[in-house]
């Protein structure tokens, strides 16, 4: 008997970034904020391993498309060659059953992560020209320098990093995209110029004291445990009292270290699909927008990429 099952697609990361273009990866993801009903996104599943390392297991579906994103979390490999997060995304047609598509999990997690930073500021920030300072330049630094570059036309960068020689690749890598671009290593005089912050550090140390402007964005993304901070307590607390806060979903309730670890009643807060469903408009003064990951961010970047291939089904 023939097995007449299409070949599934697999791609490296190369190839992946290509499909998940910034500005429709963040239309994309405003689209599916606006299905609450078709879209189901259990719980990640989360599974510790030796060495301080983390196997994710996150799924999802619209009804249509249905993926799951595993990959491994080793902190231990930031002093190595080899990438702290590595693993594979897996689209399935619900109605056939068959594999569709794979793409890297690295990618699509950087790619994703950066472009709900980059919806939020494009709904939320007071002053989404920039300067953008990056703290932390890694994946996720590089990701959110390309992502605000696309969709928010950010011309100049300030980049702080523990490392310098990674500051400085960062530095680099913004000049040849043609903007203006500086290593800092006073984070707080920095903030003083650029109204955009971006927090992508690994989460073992609070990097950010203060928010000086009152028209700073800060997208503090590299915290997803109760254990994790990037913020300083004092300074989350001073946002609850004076300035806006929003959570990427509600999981951040149980999950938003920075803000938890400053004792916010994080259920509380208001959610990008809030601020994507409602007529809201760009809050006066400090807008903090804290991320931790979801598996619907996932779904949505699957979605785009099974379009961009042309392996879109649609609902029947």
């Amino acid at each position: 008997m023939t097995n007449s099952t299409p070949p599934t697609i697999a791609l490296d990361a190369h190839a992946t970034a290509a499909l998940l273009d910034w500005n429709a990866l963040a239309r994309e993801i405003a689209s599916l904020l606006l299905q609450p009903q078709a879209v189901q996104v259990p719980a990640r599943t989360v599974m510790p391993l030796a060495g301080g390392g983390s196997l994710f297991c996150m799924p999802a579906t619209d009804g249509v498309v249905a993926m799951t994103k595993l990959i491994s979390f080793t902190p231990g490999n930031a002093a190595t060659p080899r990438a702290t997060i590595q693993g594979d995304v897996i689209a399935f047609d619900v109605a056939t059953g068959e594999r569709r598509l794979i793409l890297d999990g690295p990618c699509v997690t950087a790619r994703r992560t950066a472009a709900v930073s980059l919806l939020a500021a494009q709904r939320l920030a007071p002053n989404p020209a920039g300067p953008l300072l990056i703290i932390g330049a890694g994946v996720q630094g590089l990701a959110h320098l390309q992502a605000f570059a696309a969709g928010l036309g950010v011309r100049e960068v300030r980049v702080a990093s523990r490392s310098a020689q990674s500051a400085q690749a960062l530095v680099d890598e913004a000049r040849s995209m043609g903007l203006d671009a500086c290593v800092t290593t006073d984070i707080r005089q920095a903030a003083l110029h650029c109204p955009l912050i971006v927090t992508c550090t690994p989460a073992q140390a609070v990097v950010l004291h203060e928010a000086p402007r009152q028209d700073a964005f800060i997208a503090a993304v590299g915290a997803f445990t109760p254990h994790m901070a990037e913020l300083a307590p004092q300074l989350c607390q001073s946002m609850a009292r004076s300035a806006t806060i929003v959570i990427d979903t509600e999981h951040a309730a149980h999950e938003a270290g920075d803000l938890l670890q400053a004792g916010l009643d994080v259920a509380q807060l208001a959610t990008l699909a809030q601020v994507v469903r409602s007529p809201w408009t760009a809050p006066r003064g400090p807008v903090l927008f804290k991320s931790c990951g979801w598996g619907g961010w996932d779904l949505a970047a699957t979605r785009l990429a099974l379009r961009q291939c042309g392996l879109a089904t649609e609902h029947g």
